[in-house]
């Protein structure tokens, strides 16, 4: 599967920026870990209320130790960037070291999507009408650097495949 704005191109990639922020990668689900078993766990947007606007409710829920916690909207409140979910502060479930001790970190499997097919992109055009404003535009320079691309990918690839415990 691939980001709506990854278009095969031959033997290269090219990847055109999609203009998704991320509050937008987060409005669905935010796989995050559980703070009493360790197991993966959901931050989603609340069932009752049905939003997906950034101060929202949210609700959390572990299927394995059957917890469940209620965020209320709180503007102000949520926190956008680094390994915690923005509304619990839990860390997130897809993080991991990479390239030197930073941590490569994702919200859910789209989000883990888009990064790969950013990085695995040779060729990569911005969004014409949203410049400096979109996640793939924030991305930190470790990231996006090409030295670095096999590792980042490989990374990915782990994270995608490790066990919900």
């Amino acid at each position: 599967m691939t980001a709506e704005g990854a278009v095969p191109d031959g033997a290269a990639v090219r990847f055109r920026d999609p203009a998704i922020r991320l509050p937008e990668l987060a409005a669905d689900e935010i796989d995050v870990v559980c703070p009493h078993c360790g197991c993966r766990a959901v931050v989603s947007a609340d069932p009752v209320q049905g939003a997906v606007a950034m101060h929202s409710p949210r609700r959390f829920v572990c299927t394995r130790c059957v917890t469940v916690a209620q965020w209320p909207p709180k503007v102000g409140v949520s926190r956008w960037g680094g390994p915690i979910d923005p509304y619990f502060h839990l860390p997130l479930w897809f993080q991991a070291r990479c390239c030197g001790g930073r941590t490569l970190w994702a919200f859910n499997e789209a989000h883990l999507t888009l990064l790969a097919d950013y990085v695995g992109a040779k060729l990569r055009e911005r969004h014409p009408r949203e410049p400096g404003l979109t996640m793939v535009a924030r991305l930190p320079g470790w990231l996006k650097a090409a030295d670095n691309r096999t590792e980042v990918l490989r990374t990915i690839a782990r994270l995608r495949h490790r066990p919900t415990r």
